[in-house]
């Protein structure tokens, strides 16, 4: 676990009619804002560590880079200069390769994602349609991926309240990388963001597992990092089925336990 993202505060227990004080473990949430070539970007909420890649993977989802390399990612200095660094602002540097960013209105909370700033029409004209997958996932891969990724999630077990992410290979379903924040669209950024550091995108033999509910703004994430697949805990909404499927990517919801929903590609014939 990342130094910083808990804290034990002092609380009152009560259960089965006992009322007495103890002290509970809570997750930390603070601001980071991003900045690409030194241009604000926007401000999240979110739980420290892995901010280089939550700063990265937010450009990369948000199309920001423009098909840019990204040179260096850093801390900037506080207001009184160098020496004086809070580390809650990050830059990405491409050397001022990348387009300009129009920044977001705002501070984005950790629950949200591109809050309707990105339309269908607009992904599919920056991005591809993804190979379709040969044939459906098998349920016992996709079971073995909810199973180790909620088992990869120390922030969780200790808070109840992070959200996680992870990148997983198709043909064993290994999981790859697992990053956990209190926002969801966040713990997506850090797996993207750490693979694009890495050279590993686009994910074309990985899939995309999240704890939470499949969004618009989780399938936009995973089309545009080039995931084959999703897999949510819980379900889609109605616009992020018709975006899996105008990207060819396999979305299944409700992964839990022995239980599956598959929502894209289409599943009955028109």
């Amino acid at each position: 676990m990342v130094r910083g993202t808990t804290e034990r505060e002092v609380i009152r227990r009560i259960n089965a009619g006992l009322d007495r004080s103890g002290s509970d473990e809570l997750i930390v949430e603070e601001p980071l804002e991003i900045r690409l070539d030194g241009h604000i970007v926007a401000t999240t909420m979110r739980t420290p560590g892995h901010d280089f890649e939550l700063a990265v993977g937010l450009c990369v989802g948000d199309g920001l880079l423009g098909g840019a390399n990204v040179r260096r990612v850093r801390y900037c200095d506080g207001p009184c200069g160098p020496g004086d660094t809070t580390y809650n602002t990050v830059t990405v540097d491409t050397g001022h390769e990348a387009p300009v960013p129009t920044p977001r209105l705002g501070t984005v909370s950790s629950s949200c994602g591109l809050c309707g700033s990105t339309t269908l029409d607009e992904l599919c004209l920056r991005l591809a349609p993804l190979d379709p997958l040969p044939g459906p996932l098998d349920a016992e891969l996709v079971h073995r991926v909810t199973t180790d990724a909620s088992d990869r999630a120390p922030l969780f077990q200790a808070t109840g309240a992070s959200h996680a992410a992870a990148s997983f290979d198709m043909a064993t379903g290994e999981l790859d990388l697992v990053r956990e924040d209190i926002g969801r669209h966040n713990a997506v950024d850090k797996v993207v963001g750490r693979m694009a550091l890495d050279g590993h995108l686009p994910g074309t033999d990985k899939g995309l597992y999240v704890s939470g509910r499949a969004s618009f703004e989780m399938v936009q994430k995973a089309w545009a990092g080039g995931f084959r697949a999703l897999v949510a805990v819980s379900g889609p909404s109605a616009l992020a089925v018709r975006t899996a499927r105008t990207a060819g990517l396999c979305l299944i919801g409700f992964a839990r336990s022995d239980r599956m929903n598959v929502y894209a590609p289409d599943p009955l014939p028109r």
